[in-house]
């Protein structure tokens, strides 16, 4: 082993407190296998995902908020693809922890209140009648579980892009480039869909924005949309806090207009409308497929942007789960709450042929039902909140896409300059371009709002999904990592959230679902034919399809039940034999999952946490391959 020349310690540092110099400990792997399969010269993909190499601890000096541009280290075991031009170019800049919990809690609850929650009553009741106030609560359930899945690792690994970035971590960048690719797609999506639905509110004050008798905007229409989209990048393009600030603003309005609606609903309420047709006319499936495809699983996806800013969160390990469980548990009130409301307020007389043609009948639920009942300034005010709530959350959405761009691209699988952070705003410009990019795409021209809510909640369900299987295999790969949030009952839980958010994507029917996962399969199969550009050095391409085999047997399953089951299938499977055999099939996946994460000696959790206050920080592993170090 060559000899190596230690930088000044933290001793060193001390001594020279004035020119701001910061000590920092970075704990690499120490195992019998160290050094083995390491290529010395240049630099290896290993590097670009931010994982350190395997070797001995070694201490060096940064400057505060910078990278050293003369790494002590050997050149085989910097951290840079290109011997530190990275960090002086990438990660010239970082990013800054000026989110609040109040600043979180709002992001959460503003990304939730979208366009969801102005459309999804009418089609909940068609689909589902009264007991559909059960297909709210089941979503809400199955969200809170996911979340305080994510409340785990979002406080452990407070990453930029987490939701990608956690299952590099837990399985290998093969996961993380398959998540990468179906979040990029769903969050981006998500900006012009709530561009779409504003705009289409808007039409009922402005019908020069809509094609007559269709949902196609004008080219009047389409210049709204793009104005949006344009402000919503202006907003994300200063800094986090100028977001931060207007999203607070809106948020309030977001939130009053539908209390407003609650009381007012109420005042007309008729508790005969629950027993006209029944409570359940639609038996156990309407109540399971309204959580998909009557919008009510999209309007609960508002977790992601919470652990996507999570390196701009003040003190992460407890803003970010009091921030995801405050956020689920106040909108599954209020949905709970409009849902009743709507389902009162509707005449009993318009109930004589059923639920079923209610979304027809009110396919601007609150809006319409206000008309109806004669309480035109309330339409008015729903209307005004029809456009302002959209905007919101796909401002929300504007500034969570690129931190989620940011992560795939320090996972090596996606383009490194989406690594770059803006060294005076600490926002990841070239990734938030991207982000505009696709979001104007997307609506060139765009489906309809009904259209996409199925392919939108199920590609969004699929990414909340592993989180489960990755706690459950760091638990079992990396059990002495330091967890400020730890799920109590994760053997039930696991599973249980697992096995819920596979029969969400289930219940999406087969027309989603084949070409959703049919799509994943095709990614996995290109990764595996450009296997020489991939990622390789920390761990081999044979290991990463061992590790994430259980996902594509995942995609597989769900494809086969769905062609054979009766959510859009050959019936083969009738219902609710075909629920069950999904959650048997999805129990065994997820133990299959948690079992065959990264080898334990093998786990390199990256101890940079892309934040100005990370300057001073740790890379901590498990005892049996990590040596901790005793402070100077």
């Amino acid at each position: 082993m060559p000899s190596r020349q230690l930088a000044p310690g933290p001793a060193a540092c001390r001594a020279r407190i004035g020119t701001g110099c910061v000590a920092v400990r970075t704990v690499l792997i120490s195992s019998p296998e160290a050094g083995k399969g390491i290529k010395r010269e240049g630099a290896s993909p290993v590097h670009s995902m931010g994982i350190a190499q395997v070797g001995e601890p070694r201490e060096y000096a940064l400057t505060k908020g910078q990278h050293s541009h003369a790494d002590p280290r050997p050149e085989w075991q910097s951290t840079s693809p290109s011997n530190n031009s990275q960090e002086g170019d990438a990660m010239s800049g970082k990013f800054k922890k000026q989110l609040s919990l109040m600043d979180l809690t709002f992001i959460g609850l503003g990304a939730i209140f979208g366009s969801g929650w102005l459309f999804a009553a009418s089609h909940v009741s068609a689909i589902a009648g009264p007991a559909g106030i059960i297909s709210w609560f089941l979503g809400g359930f199955a969200v809170l579980l996911l979340g305080i899945i994510y409340c785990e690792l979002g406080a452990a690994l407070p990453r930029a892009g987490g939701v990608v970035r956690y299952p590099v971590f837990s399985h290998g960048p093969l996961l993380g480039y398959l998540m990468g690719f179906i979040t990029l797609i769903a969050f981006s999506s998500l900006v012009a869909i709530e561009v779409v639905a504003a705009r289409q509110y808007a039409a009922a004050w402005f019908p020069s924005l809509t094609e007559p008798g269709s949902s196609a905007p004008t080219l009047l229409g389409w210049l709204v949309q793009f104005g949006l989209l344009c402000l919503f990048f202006w907003l994300n393009y200063r800094s986090v806090k100028t977001f931060a600030r207007a999203n607070n603003l809106v948020s309030v309005f977001k939130f009053i207009v539908p209390l407003l609606v609650i009381g007012v609903l109420f005042a007309f309420f008729k508790p005969e409308n629950f027993a006209a047709q029944g409570f359940a006319p639609f038996g156990l499936s309407g109540i399971e497929m309204a959580v998909s495809a009557g919008g009510i699983i999209f309007a609960y996806l508002g977790l992601t942007p919470i652990i996507s800013v999570a390196s701009e969160v003040k003190n992460p390990q407890r803003t970010i789960p009091i921030a995801l469980i405050l956020s689920v548990l106040l909108s599954t009130a209020i949905y709970v709450l409009l849902q009743l409301a709507f389902l009162g307020a509707v005449p009993t007389e318009m109930l004589a042929n059923g639920w079923a043609g209610i979304s027809k009948e009110f396919a601007l639920p609150y809006r319409d039902i206000a008309l109806v009942l004669g309480v035109g300034w309330l339409a008015y005010l729903v209307v005004a909140d029809a456009v302002i709530s959209p905007s919101g959350c796909g401002n929300i959405y504007m500034n969570a896409t690129p931190r989620v761009v940011y992560g795939w691209a320090q996972t090596g699988t996606f383009f490194r300059i989406f690594t770059r952070i803006d060294e005076q705003s600490g926002i990841p410009r070239p990734a938030l371009w991207l982000t505009f990019a696709l979001s104007v795409f997307w609506t060139l021209p765009f489906p309809s709002w009904e259209a996409l809510i199925n392919v939108v909640s199920a590609a969004l369900v699929l990414s909340y999904a592993v989180a489960p299987v990755t706690v459950a295999a760091l638990r079992r790969n990396a059990p002495d990592m330091p967890r400020p949030f730890r799920v109590r009952g994760l053997g039930v839980m696991g599973p249980l959230s697992f096995v819920i958010a596979a029969l969400i994507v289930y219940w999406s029917g087969w027309s989603t679902v084949s070409w959703l996962l049919g799509l994943q399969i095709l990614m996995f199969v290109i990764y595996l034919l450009c296997r020489r550009f991939v990622p390789t050095e920390h761990l081999s391409i044979a290991q990463q399809v061992r590790s994430s085999a259980w996902l594509i047997g995942f995609y597989a399953t769900t494809l086969l039940l769905s062609w054979l089951g009766s959510f859009g299938g050959l019936g083969v499977l009738g219902h609710p034999i075909d629920t069950l055999v999904v959650a048997a099939c999805a129990t065994a996946i997820y133990y299959w999952g948690a079992a065959t994460g990264v080898p334990a000696h093998l786990i390199v959790l990256s101890g940079e946490d892309e934040s100005e206050e990370g300057a001073d920080t740790e890379t901590r592993l498990h005892p049996a391959t990590a040596r901790t170090q005793a402070s100077s």
